[in-house]
């Protein structure tokens, strides 16, 4: 075994599990799940069968992760934040066939107790503030918050709020990267730093 895994966690056979990752108290990862290295399950986090966890994805105490869902690397999902994967669920009525998939993009940081209903795409480098609901697709570098979340600015790789528009023109540099991010319309398009 190349991953830490504690004594408490349980881990179905034919799970994937990569290098340095580590699968905390009373984790449960099903079988069919595959995540990468360098990943860190907090305690009492659920991975379902069909699940891709990328690469030094950090995903904190209380959540689960069900069937459809992808997080690309670098992925946070903060504590008891909440993924759905049936869009209008009843219990007298199974809809394990309607499954509808739910993409986290790299680098993205989902806050604590926010809510992703399924069936959307989350951009890279977005931020879900904590507590917020979201029901559509989120734009690269979007800062949403509320119930239901609209986008209030942008957040630079670095996870800072960049002084700009939600939507227009215009281009600022992160002051720790250097990088330069520039907003055309309500696209945001991030420059990399020359060396």
């Amino acid at each position: 075994m190349n991953h830490y895994q504690h004594p408490s966690a349980i881990v179905d056979e034919g799970a994937q599990i990569g290098k340095d990752s580590r699968v905390w108290h009373f984790v449960h990862v099903c079988g069919g799940a595959r995540i990468g290295s360098g990943v860190s399950l907090g305690q009492n986090v659920f991975v379902g069968n069909k699940v891709v966890i990328g690469d030094r994805c950090k995903v904190q105490n209380n959540v689960s992760v069900y069937d459809n869902v992808t997080l690309e690397e670098g992925v946070f999902c903060g504590p008891s934040m909440v993924f759905t994967n049936v869009y209008n669920p009843r219990s007298l009525i199974e809809r394990k066939d309607q499954y509808r998939d739910t993409r986290v993009k790299k680098g993205a940081t989902l806050g604590a107790n926010c809510t992703i209903v399924c069936g959307v795409t989350i951009g890279e480098f977005a931020f879900i503030g904590a507590g917020a609901v979201i029901n559509r697709d989120v734009p690269d570098y979007a800062l949403m918050v509320g119930v239901p979340a609209r986008q209030i600015g942008w957040m630079s790789e670095f996870g800072e709020q960049l002084d700009l528009p939600v939507s227009g023109s215009g281009v600022v540099l992160c002051e720790h990267s250097g990088a330069r991010y520039t907003l055309e319309g309500s696209i945001l398009h991030k420059m990399e730093v020359s060396k």
